[in-house]
């Protein structure tokens, strides 16, 4: 059975709220859900993109809150949850148990709610409402994972945008970027303690980063520009320039690709040899906001603290 969307927590969810006589903490609500829809070890354990809250959790709260704005659930008290009047009501209508079209109104009501009121705060048309209605309708994830959804496939769409600019750059702009990157990640005592040295005839060594005030402990930078994959004979290469220096820490960074018997070379480095592909290189300037701006991103929510007081 695959994991309920949070539609699907909607009809069980009021079901147990209507055999409860009282609040219910949501930690047990959970556990008890979980149970009834007999969810694997595995559905419990996925997690939503950001890693913060398990899936299943996020869409039976997301459940909650469908019921809550149909008036049949409230939550008298921080982290509690109970039935209303109305939801015993509409329960003993239907013998206890909420049938499918019931559920499909009240999900169709909360999504609705939330189209209309974003598409009211940009001057969108009724035409684009009803589109992204119809669209929303079709949707089994929560508000929540769409939102982190989205954000992994932003990240994704910028890293390649990164690249294609990366490969517009001259090696020397690269190699620059390939310090910034270093220097955002907090190698060098200053921005200056990360020289750039490539020019021809220079062995393989693009960069030479200090990592104390003297310059005692050095790692030395290789920015290979390419857009193709960098193979065994590369690593091996550049191993060879490291002992040139008398030197044990060495990072190759690419823009291109980098092959299996390329990192197994450097597995073999008697040193330390990091190597790292144009994915990462791209996952790490967006990581630490080099050619990247950042826009905040604010998801409101209830602070429950202001409201109970002292």
């Amino acid at each position: 059975m695959s994991l309920p969307s949070y539609d699907q927590f909607i009809g069980p969810l009021l079901q147990y709220f209507g055999e409860q006589q009282a609040p219910v903490r949501t930690r047990v609500v959970y556990e008890e859900l979980a149970n009834r829809l007999s969810l694997s070890e595995a559905d419990r354990a996925t997690l939503l993109p950001s890693g913060m809250q398990p899936v299943f959790q996020n869409r039976i709260g997301w459940a909650h809150d469908a019921l809550k704005r149909a008036g049949l659930s409230s939550a008298p008290a921080r982290g509690s949850w109970l039935i209303t009047d109305a939801g015993r009501k509409l329960l003993d209508a239907h013998g206890g148990k909420l049938p499918e079209n019931e559920v499909e109104r009240i999900g169709s009501q909360s999504r609705d709610v939330s189209i209309q009121s974003l598409a009211s705060s940009n001057g969108a048309q009724r035409t684009a409402r009803t589109a992204a209605a119809n669209e929303a309708k079709a949707e089994t994830r929560s508000p929540r994972e769409q939102i982190e959804d989205a954000l992994i496939q932003i990240r994704a769409s910028v890293a390649r945008d990164l690249l294609e600019h990366i490969a517009q750059q001259t090696p020397a702009e690269f190699e620059s970027l390939v310090l910034d990157v270093l220097y955002a990640l907090g190698y060098g005592t200053s921005r200056k303690a990360l020289v750039r040295t490539g020019r021809s005839g220079d062995g393989g060594i693009d960069g030479i980063v200090a990592l104390d005030r003297l310059g005692l402990q050095k790692v030395y930078v290789q920015a290979k520009k390419w857009q193709g994959q960098v193979g065994a004979p590369q690593i091996q290469a550049f191993m060879g320039a490291l002992q040139l220096q008398g030197a044990d820490k060495g990072v190759l960074i690419t823009s291109g690709t980098i092959s299996g018997p390329a990192r197994e070379a450097a597995r073999q480095a008697r040193g330390s040899v990091v190597l790292i592909d144009g994915a990462q290189l791209a996952e790490l300037m967006i990581e630490h906001g080099v050619g990247v701006a950042a826009e905040a991103l604010r998801i409101p929510k209830i602070d429950t603290d202001y409201f109970e007081g002292e």
